[in-house]
């Protein structure tokens, strides 16, 4: 069984901005191995990372991260040790080489030793692949280069706890394949949390998610589960069906149609982003969300 000392745990947690609820009463429990977050825009999904982050407190509500108590000052300390933590959106220093940035992290991170340092700053740079890259300044990396630089500021020092938010945003193809190989690595061996527009992200990755709407979850579990949510939901046929929640045509000329189904129809296995999508603008009496 896990220990707790490398567990989240929130509790009943709430954030509230003015008369705006952007966490109600959420409680997770995240181990070992990489959690996915979903939800749509305004979920609250920047608010909870920001919490588990230590960039922001709760209004209510208590946490455990790795053993610690982060709204106390000794605990919060103690943790921002052990995270490591990419925003959305990182602001790079265009001017750094990718070596600069990261050995500057590594100092924040407090690794006083200059030579144990740079051997940090070659470490990380190698686990993200850019060990070629290195003495190039941020202005000149590529978009999903520079993306690999924020991946390394945020495992500089090995944490425990890792939390990335839409890391693969904007990324082409084979650069979110490349990006999915290193998280995937990463939650070996440690607690890895994932905000995700991409469903294909979680399908790949992820061992537990959790689905955010409204500032409140409405899902956690294993991806498979979700996907059930919509099982005896999800059908083709030739045209678009009128009582469909949600339809398309896909690439064979067949619609896929999300809803209750009519009579005689050819239904298919649903897939996670069927059951996500169910979740949050279906009858969610009849998908049994939590």
């Amino acid at each position: 069984m896990e220990s707790t000392a490398s567990q989240v745990t929130l509790t009943d947690v709430s954030v509230r901005y003015g008369r705006h609820t952007a966490l109600r009463d959420v409680s997770l429990t995240l181990g070992r191995g990489v959690t996915g977050l979903l939800g749509p825009n305004g979920a609250g999904k920047t608010t909870l990372l920001r919490i588990l982050a230590t960039a922001g407190t709760p209004d209510a509500g208590t946490l455990a991260l790795l053993g610690l108590d982060p709204l106390t000052t000794a605990g919060r300390q103690a943790l921002r040790r052990r995270l490591g933590y990419l925003p959305q959106n990182p602001g790079l220093p265009s001017h750094f080489t990718a070596f600069d940035f990261i050995d500057y992290v590594g100092i924040l991170k407090e690794i006083s030793d200059k030579g144990a340092r740079r051997a940090e700053v070659r470490r990380v740079l190698e686990e993200v692949g850019l060990t070629a890259d290195r003495s190039k300044r941020i202005r000149k990396l590529s978009g999903g280069m520079r993306q690999r630089v924020g991946l390394a500021a945020a495992i500089v020092g090995d944490p425990e706890l890792l939390i990335l938010d839409e890391p693969t945003v904007g990324l082409d193809p084979e650069q979110r394949l490349r990006f999915r190989e290193l998280i995937a690595g990463l939650g070996e061996n440690r607690t890895v949390l994932l905000s995700t527009h991409q469903t294909e992200d979680v399908a790949a990755l992820c061992h537990k998610v959790v689905v955010l709407d409204h500032g409140t979850v409405k899902f956690q579990g294993p991806p498979h589960e979700l996907a059930l949510l919509a099982q005896g939901r999800v059908w083709t046929s030739g045209e678009r069906s009128p009582g469909a929640l949600a339809a398309w045509r896909t690439g064979v000329g067949t619609f896929h149609n999300i809803g209750t189904p009519p009579a005689g129809v050819s239904m298919v296995e649903p897939t996670i982003e069927d059951g996500y999508l169910l979740l949050l603008d279906g009858d969610r009496s009849s998908v049994g969300a939590v």
